[in-house]
């Protein structure tokens, strides 16, 4: 039950941060606002640790695959595009696409059983349920 409050917080934020970023480079400029967007969340990160447990920062570089690292560098990337689709699509239209591609690309992780995911074998009704997907995005454009 809490991964689906979370999993629907997840999407409430997501949502609420694209447009937010989007207004903020209307002021500014998309490098900035991103600059902004994960400094803010680097302090917000450290304030948190901070009162939290403490586990040691550095046991990240422990990682058995040091390519994970780059996850920061992946987020620099997700803000810019997430910027740019709401801004040229408007928050609706891009939200369905971007949960299309997650959604693509989640199976597709779990079928391959890449970065050390479990291995899920493929299910017709997962392919059915990305064609309803991109059906409701062609209804809901129309």
């Amino acid at each position: 039950m809490t991964g689906i409050l979370f999993g629907l917080l997840a999407g409430l934020l997501m949502s609420i941060q694209g447009v937010f970023n989007t207004r903020i480079m209307d002021s500014s400029g998309m490098w900035s606002t991103n600059c902004w967007v994960h400094l803010t969340a680097f302090v917000t990160s450290l304030c948190v640790w901070f009162f939290t447990g403490r586990e040691n920062l550095l046991s990240l570089f422990d990682v058995s695959n040091k390519f994970y690292l780059l996850s920061g560098v992946i987020g620099a990337l997700i803000t810019f595009t997430v910027i740019k689709s709401i801004s040229d699509l408007k928050p609706a239209y891009a939200t369905m696409l971007i949960l299309l591609a997650q959604l693509v690309t989640s199976c597709l992780i779990e079928g391959f059983g890449l970065f050390g995911t479990e291995k899920i074998c493929f299910e017709w009704s997962k392919l059915i349920g990305v064609a309803l997907m991109i059906a409701g995005i062609v209804v809901f454009q129309k």
